[in-house]
């Protein structure tokens, strides 16, 4: 589709802008001091995009090769400007720029914004790609004159931020030579943002890392002055940033307003050369969780910005934010050349390796630090677990876990092993999704009899790493919700009652009795050495899926037939003795008992029983038969 670079239109914000706009205009923000910090990164991306085109077409620069950035302030007509020398808009990039918000999880920012969560609201704007309405919180009207670089027309996009936006021709005389000018008409309570002062301020503590120069403009006709020198943070030596440097740099490259809850800075040298400068962040971004699993490390080439798009570490690292700056990769480098480079994999792994060595180091040195980060992205590293073998045993040392030992802290594994029983020779596991629930389960029943600890696994992740990581420190991972329980081998408390060692043949009776009338629908029934209270629970056989996984499988249509349990029945408990005497003439309440116990199984185990009509009519003869009695 082709568009009259003539003519004059006005069109309509989508509908996500308009009520974005909204919310700017109406000062849902309590902090309006980062619209400039978004228009500046903005001017620096433009900037950086021209720099990487000039590199095949070097006569986009003209007689104008160094970018700048320009802020200048009218206060008499109430008006702050900021221009780039960058790569400029066309008419149709403006209005898509412009017009409309691309970026994925918009819906989600409205929505968190719609429903007052204001303690957040400065960690949201430029994180889904709407840092430039943030102009709307200071701005009653915002005209945007841009010309693109090698071309000769000029277009202007204005906006009252009211529902529509107008595209017009702009004479070139009017424009600047090349690049985009931002006009901020200011509301009357938004004037201080004309004050030299002011602007200086914010432009050094906020956007004092960008690396293009930035220069500011007090008053019409005045000389322009410098207030950033575009020096790129991660070449300049680590014992010359301040801490407050690191963190203005990390707001500005993750779009993110909390502080890093750990910073990596290095230089390789070597077959490779490559600076990295990365954090991992203090909070959970927003797009943590996106199908895609992508990660948002910057490719550089020598300080020329290549793509954010480069796949710099592997996907459970994607929460880490930055960027790897190589001197060695050709500066027009494409994407295809990207993904089969062996000198950006050589680098992939040289930084994935540094980035889960600062994890472990803060884990060895600042267990509260780590126990932090392990909560808002252990979810997320888990996930190296089943993709990553050559680093799973690092991963597992970083790994940390509730536990039936655990209260309300973190266990790792070493910690686990540390602390195994005298006989136990597997680190015992019990998956699920919810934590209260696996506390409470029939199965634990032995395990926290004889004092075994229990890792408690409720990301859905969990379940698909113990099937890929068989041991750690030679002991095996081990369900409690399959297979024999291998209680045996650990001793009770000396206070503890002892189970008999052998069934008694009333038991062996009833068992084989309820194997027979639950038919189908279980693949055995057996005696339990893993109950020590309740009556009965579900295990899933030896081999296989344990009963989570094979939930979260069927879930997914991945599983063509589920294995049929096995039903564990506690020869202990008083019912299930009581059971066990009734005589023939008592077979159709024992047949119903046999099923009411397989249906108290299910419930314990998160499902519903099997038949809920027949659970029903079982029931009912149940109390019947109480009320007769009685």
């Amino acid at each position: 589709m082709t568009t009259d670079t003539k003519a004059t239109e006005t069109r309509t914000f989508e509908a996500d802008v308009s009520r974005l706009l909204h919310m700017m205009v109406h000062s849902v923000y309590s902090d309006r001091d980062v619209f400039l910090r978004e228009l500046i990164s903005n001017a620096a991306d433009a900037c950086e995009k021209l720099r990487f085109e000039a590199v095949s077409r070097p006569e986009l620069l003209g007689d104008d090769p160094k970018p700048r950035i320009t802020i200048s302030a009218d206060p008499d007509n109430k008006q702050l400007v900021v221009e780039d020398n960058g790569i400029g808009m066309s008419r149709d990039e403006m209005a898509e720029a412009l017009g409309t918000i691309a970026r994925s999880g918009t819906r989600a920012f409205l929505e968190r914004v719609e429903a007052g969560k204001a303690a957040e609201d400065t960690q949201l704007i430029g994180q889904f790609g709407v840092g430039f309405y943030s102009a709307f919180m200071v701005a009653e009207r915002v005209d945007v004159i841009s010309r693109q670089a090698g071309g000769d027309e000029a277009f202007r996009w204005s906006s009252d931020g009211k529902g529509t936006y107008e595209i017009a021709p702009a004479p070139l005389e009017a424009a600047p030579r090349r690049g985009t000018r931002v006009v901020l008409h200011l509301m009357e309570d938004a004037t201080a943002y004309t004050m030299p002062y002011r602007l200086e301020g914010l432009a050094k503590s906020q956007s004092g890392h960008v690396p293009v120069p930035i220069t500011l403009v007090e008053k019409p006709g005045a000389e322009p002055r410098d207030v950033a020198d575009g020096t790129a943070l991660w070449v300049r030596p680590k014992s010359e940033i301040k801490p407050e440097e690191y963190t203005d740099f990390y707001r500005g490259i993750a779009g993110q307003y909390d502080e890093p809850a750990s910073t990596i800075h290095f230089r390789a040298e070597g077959r490779q050369e490559y600076s990295v400068l990365a954090f991992v962040p203090g909070s959970r971004p927003f797009d943590l969780f996106d199908q895609d699993r992508k990660g948002r490390m910057k490719l550089y080439v020598r300080r020329v910005f290549i793509t954010d798009d480069a796949d710099l570490l592997p996907r459970y690292l994607r929460f880490v934010r930055g960027l790897v700056d190589s001197a060695d990769l050709p500066l027009n480098v494409s994407r295809e050349m990207i993904q089969e480079s062996p000198l950006l994999a050589a680098i992939r792994k040289g930084v994935t390796n540094r980035v889960l060595g600062d994890l472990a180091k803060t884990a060895e040195n600042d267990a509260e630090a780590y126990a932090k980060i392990w909560e808002n992205f252990g979810v997320v590293l888990k996930e190296g677990l089943y993709e990553d073998y050559e680093r799973r045993e690092q991963l597992l040392k970083l790994a940390r876990f509730r536990s039936t030992a655990s209260g309300e802290g973190w266990r790792s594994l070493a910690d686990y092993v540390a602390a195994m029983k005298e006989g136990q020779k597997a680190i015992f596991f019990m998956a699920g999704d919810d934590r209260a629930r696996l506390e409470a389960s029939p199965q634990l029943e032995g395990f926290r009899a004889r004092g075994i600890e229990v890792l408690l696994l409720t990301d859905p992740v969990d379940s698909f790493w113990v099937t890929m990581a068989p041991e750690y420190d030679g002991k095996p991972f081990k369900s409690v919700t399959q297979g024999a329980a291998e209680l045996a081998d650990v001793a009770l408390p000396d206070d503890a009652a002892k189970p008999d060692s052998e069934t008694s043949s009333d038991i062996a009776t009833f068992l084989a009795f309820v194997k027979t009338t639950l038919g189908e629908e279980v693949s055995d029934v057996k005696a339990s050495d893993r109950l020590t209270e309740s009556a009965v629970c579900l295990v899933a056989p030896e081999h296989g899926p344990d009963r989570q996984f094979e939930r979260l499988l069927n879930a997914a249509g991945r599983l063509d037939k589920a294995a049929k349990p096995i039903l564990e029945i506690n020869p202990r408990h008083e019912r299930v003795a009581a059971l066990a005497k009734l005589g023939d003439d008592e077979k159709a309440f024992k047949e119903d008992a046999a099923h009411l116990l397989y249906d108290e199984a299910r419930v314990l185990d998160g499902d519903k029983p099997a038949d809920a009509k027949a659970f029903s009519a079982r029931l009912a003869r149940l109390i019947d038969r109480g009320l007769a009695k009685g």
